[in-house]
């Protein structure tokens, strides 16, 4: 076949891309802007367009696009003129995914970290996740295998298109809610029916919702399964040690209760599928974390962490680690830069947000990453003055350290400290020193 894609550039249209290349699909693709993930397209051969451009579509036997591009899209349209299917990413899951056995993990926190670890365990097994592993180097292990790790979303209700085998869902606290119409009953009916859908199950009972589910599941209540939680840090590393009910102990990449939590239910799926305990352990201590989930991008007296937390629950986790870490090292002080994602979610948790930074010494906040939304009018400076933190409009990556810019002109330098920043938007890119 050959398949065109809107929007290549995204971790979730890229994957499938990846993917359904190494079994043997014609890859094109188009989006609106460079990103590092059509350079590695590129780089393996894959033409892509950028801006988007009618003339892509040529002789395509389906276009699938991302969950942004609208209908007036000009290769959309050009596709439809020319009769050529075209799918939503969440449509064509159905198509990729109907034939294959899949593991499919879905929630509001944690889900890419629990596919990645799982991903570890059965590295015989196909996976396409929405993070790069630092395992194998990218969002996509391409085997050839029935068996599918997947990484499904509920934020535009495609994990009800996941043709889940198991269902592994570390939590599931209201997110996304416009996808929901702001209706909770809306919300968890679809987390209903997405448990329904699968033939397994694995659930975190700790979790509000899911310790009422009444279907047959793998049931983890971390509180009572999970303990002698230790951390340590190797050649500046991190590392979580648990115990897990009467399975045995485990060790992996990272600082955390999450992290433990999120081991233990890839642990539990792994010896439903009969994989050996010993060798679940080993192949466990291959995970290396995922790009951008407490991601160390420089060690020492100043260390950088960069972190996709954009909730408060989130947040919070992060920071607590952050803390772990900074015990451990030496480091006294926690400095956080915040690049809020989206106005609706920051006026929907304002109250949250508010409470989750007071681990860290001292809070940088920059501008709303706003991910296509319009402007709200909302007093950053007096919502978060209790925290006293700085304003600015970007940061970059200099001498060793992180530079604080208003405009054009410099604000100061952070050094000496664990700083780490917090964010899904360009955040990122700052910290690295790429934009």
């Amino acid at each position: 076949m050959k398949i065109h894609f809107i929007g290549i550039g995204g971790i979730g249209i890229s994957g499938l891309a990846r993917y359904l290349m190494a079994q043997g699909v014609q890859i094109s693709g188009s989006d609106i802007a460079q990103s590092n993930a059509i350079k590695e397209l590129k780089a393996q051969g894959v033409p892509i367009t950028i801006p988007h451009n009618a003339d892509c579509i040529t002789n395509q036997d389906l276009v699938i696009h991302s969950a942004i591009i609208k209908p007036d899209n000009v290769e959309v349209l050009s596709a439809l003129e020319k009769k050529i299917p075209v799918l939503s990413r969440s449509q064509a899951l159905e198509f990729i995914l109907k034939d294959k056995r899949v593991f499919s993990i879905c929630g509001a926190h944690g889900k890419s970290t629990t596919s990645a670890m799982l991903s570890s365990i059965f590295p015989e097994y196909g996976a396409i996740i929405g993070a790069d592993s630092k395992e194998f180097g990218s969002n996509v292990r391409a085997c050839a295998s029935e068996n599918l790790i997947f990484e499904a979303d509920e934020s535009d209700k495609s994990f009800l298109n996941s043709n889940p085998y198991y269902a592994i869902v570390p939590n599931a606290e209201p997110e996304h809610m416009e996808t929901y119409n702001h209706n909770l009953e809306e919300f968890y009916s679809a987390y209903d029916a997405f448990l329904q859908l699968a033939k397994k199950r694995v659930i975190n009972i700790q979790d509000t919702y899911l310790q009422n589910v009444n279907l047959q599941a793998t049931k983890l209540n971390p509180k009572h399964d999970i303990c002698d939680i230790t951390y340590m840090i190797d050649n500046g590393e991190p590392y979580t040690r648990f115990t897990l009910k009467n399975v045995g102990a485990f060790q992996v990449y990272g600082f955390g209760e999450h992290i433990a939590l999120n081991a233990s239910l890839a642990i539990l799926c792994a010896l439903d599928e009969g994989k050996d305990t010993a060798q679940i352990a080993t192949n466990l201590r291959n995970f290396k974390g995922i790009k951008k989930r407490f991601d160390i991008l420089q060690k020492g007296a100043t260390t950088i962490i960069d972190d996709y937390a954009h909730h408060p629950t989130e947040i919070l986790a992060t920071l607590k680690s952050a803390q772990i870490y900074a015990n451990l090292s030496g480091l006294h002080r926690i400095i956080a830069i915040w690049q809020p994602h989206k106005y609706s979610r920051l006026v929907e948790n304002l109250q949250s947000f508010k409470t989750c930074f007071d681990l860290c010494d001292e809070l940088v906040i920059l501008p709303v990453w706003r991910a296509g939304e319009k402007e709200i009018a909302i007093d950053l400076p007096a919502e978060f003055a209790h925290y006293k933190p700085t304003f600015a409009t970007h940061i970059k990556k200099e001498n060793q350290g992180i530079a604080l810019y208003n405009d054009t002109h410099k604000l100061r330098d952070l050094q000496n400290a664990l700083i780490i920043g917090l964010g899904a938007g360009d955040i990122t890119y700052q910290l690295r020193g790429e934009k």
